[in-house]
């Protein structure tokens, strides 16, 4: 029988710690594994100069290599010392069809995610990855305050 699996999506916000925390923490008490899933929102449209200006280009790989070196690996490091076992993942695309995704196909058994992420702005305007997620996972979710 396979281990109960809690995923955490995470994008460097103190909210997304926090539920890294609590997932842990409940981890530890139910013998479950933890995975991190950062899922980073690439443009599809490529920049195009406007009077002679160029437009900043983010580099594919620069990004992958920053969000591992200044959110995962330190997440990782930090809860090493627990008897957890921890993984992590690093996804392109739109959060909420890659999170959703990610629960279906891992069999996910419990989704925690902060309950802001990095953007507020974009929460009221879009409306929150996480209440998104609510909606359409089939699995409990625990918005961490």
């Amino acid at each position: 029988m396979n281990k109960v699996l809690y995923t955490v999506g995470i994008d460097g916000s103190e909210w997304s710690y926090r539920a890294v925390e609590r997932a842990i923490h409940l981890a530890e008490f139910t013998d479950a594994r933890v995975k991190l899933v950062y899922v980073l929102q690439w443009p599809h449209i490529t920049p195009i100069s406007v009077g002679g200006v160029d437009p900043f280009v983010f580099n594919r790989e620069d990004e992958e290599k920053r969000i591992n070196d200044k959110v995962i690996k330190p997440l990782i490091a930090k809860f090493s010392e627990k008897n957890i076992p921890l993984e992590s993942e690093l996804i392109f695309g739109e959060p909420v069809h890659e999170l959703s995704k990610q629960v279906k196909n891992e069999h996910a058994n419990m989704l925690f995610l902060g309950r802001r992420g990095r953007s507020v702005f974009g929460d009221l305007v879009l409306g929150s990855v996480a209440n998104k997620l609510a909606h359409v996972v089939g699995i409990p979710v625990v918005l961490v305050p």
